[in-house]
């Protein structure tokens, strides 16, 4: 049988016994999911022509109903790289296309079987009162980022990383951009109390480019766990971003500049004209991912 007629079928039966192409380790109705179909027959011993009809239906549903809470929750969570989907471990991930999504609406596409292999991956933060809202921001301004990260520590991908997002400047060919979402003023502060965020911890004395910057605001402990979460899945969807962080811990990086690093950065490590995520421990960040890996 044609792959295109394959491909018809599962979206048919798909629907029909509500299972999705993520229970198989795919994106999409498409070719890969054919071949994952193709992978799970061969191993539980059906016939290995990439459809998922009543038998192998069943069978992959028994399996999902053995997996623990805790697996079951994740099954279906994961990041978008190059058209593929990465498992990420934590339980509140939006992709661009979801209902709820946050679709960046200017980037630089990149199309059909063209990888793109990013070596980094840039932390920004984004001095707005929630994710929505900075994405507002960012499309408004023909600019974006591919993830965001909201006040409850949701994840949301804007756009597959195997597009160029305009975040970084002259780095953009070659990074990942998150936003984290933070207001930065303290004049904010009772803006999340009142809607039941809670209070954000106040980061007083930090230094970035050598100078002590006013009191602001940090980040909530779910915003960092799932920063870190990403990271993890970040690094294992591009190995080339190696789960590093830069020798300098609060100026221009002397190693990104010179393209000699691979890893994660914040965006003050790229131009002495930003000045985010001040005041955030990326070796912290980077421990937390290699706890999360196990």
């Amino acid at each position: 049988m044609k792959l295109k007629a394959i491909i018809e079928y599962n979206e048919e039966q798909s629907e029909k016994y509500e299972w999705t192409p993520q229970w198989f380790g795919a994106f999409a109705h498409d070719e890969l999911l054919v071949n994952n179909i193709k992978k799970f027959q061969k191993e539980i011993g059906l016939t290995d022509d990439g459809m998922c009809g009543p038998t192998t239906y069943r069978r992959m549903w028994t399996q999902r109903e053995s997996m623990d809470a805790d697996e079951y929750r994740n099954q279906d969570k994961f990041i978008v790289h190059n058209g593929n989907p990465y498992p990420i471990k934590w339980d509140k991930v939006v992709l661009w296309n979801d209902d709820g999504g946050l679709p960046n609406t200017s980037y630089g596409k990149r199309g059909g079987m063209e990888d793109r292999n990013p070596t980094l991956f840039v932390n920004h933060w984004d001095v707005c009162l929630n994710s929505r809202s900075c994405a507002k921001v960012l499309n408004k301004r023909g600019l974006s980022v591919h993830f965001l990260i909201d006040n409850d520590g949701t994840i949301y991908q804007c756009l597959d990383t195997q597009h160029v997002a305009y975040h970084a400047g002259s780095y953009n060919q070659f990074s990942i951009g998150v936003e984290l979402s933070c207001a930065y003023s303290l004049k904010y502060q009772s803006w999340y109390q009142k809607r039941g965020f809670g209070t954000r911890p106040i980061m007083e004395g930090v230094k970035v480019h050598g100078k002590t910057l006013d009191p602001f605001l940090g980040f909530y402990h779910a915003q960092l766990e799932a920063l870190a979460a990403l990271w993890e899945a970040v690094n294992r969807a591009c190995p080339e971003i190696e789960l590093a962080t830069p020798k300098e811990k609060s100026t221009v990086s002397k190693e990104i500049a010179q393209h000699k690093f691979n890893g994660f950065c914040s965006h003050f490590h790229l131009t002495r004209g930003k000045i985010d995520v001040a005041g955030v421990d990326l070796d912290e960040i980077k421990d937390r991912a290699l706890r999360i890996r196990g």
